[in-house]
């Protein structure tokens, strides 16, 4: 099979409808590598760098409310910052970059699952603002026409 490890994946193909962020970021522990008085914090086994954790809320209308809310995996040697919270709003949108997924099989409900796991998050890229117009008498006959 050609599929091997964790499949490169846009931000848009997995958050159609943007997400926020629901919690803090974590260091994920390794619970099998953790002993009663020693915590062992995950690496991930390619790039050896710590793994970070947030849970996010995906912002699709359609999404089952108990789906809505999904961790999404982030390695870096440093503990990421989330960005900036924004006025008027009680969640922070983000974006993240270079994301992959990789299925698996839930151990409870034994159905298909996937993993989320991003280099990097950010503060959501604006679209960008529409170009000035240089004859506003021009624009107001054009959308008259319309």
């Amino acid at each position: 099979m050609a599929i091997q490890g964790p499949i490169p994946i846009g931000f848009d193909q997995v958050f159609p409808h943007g997400c926020y962020i629901v919690g803090e970021v974590e260091q994920v522990k390794d619970f099998d590598a953790s002993t009663n008085g020693r915590t062992v914090y995950a690496k991930d086994k390619t790039t050896g760098e710590p793994v970070w954790q947030v849970a996010v809320m995906d912002a699709d209308p359609a999404v089952k409310a108990g789906q809505k809310t999904v961790a999404v995996k982030i390695l870096s040697a440093v503990q990421p910052v989330p960005p900036a919270s924004l006025p008027g709003l009680p969640f922070v949108p983000v974006e993240f970059d270079h994301m992959t997924v990789t299925a698996y099989v839930g151990q409870n409900t034994g159905r298909l699952a996937w993993s989320i796991r991003a280099r990097a998050m950010r503060a959501p890229r604006t679209a960008a603002a529409p170009a000035p117009v240089k004859n506003a008498a021009a624009a107001a006959t054009k959308e008259v026409a319309a």
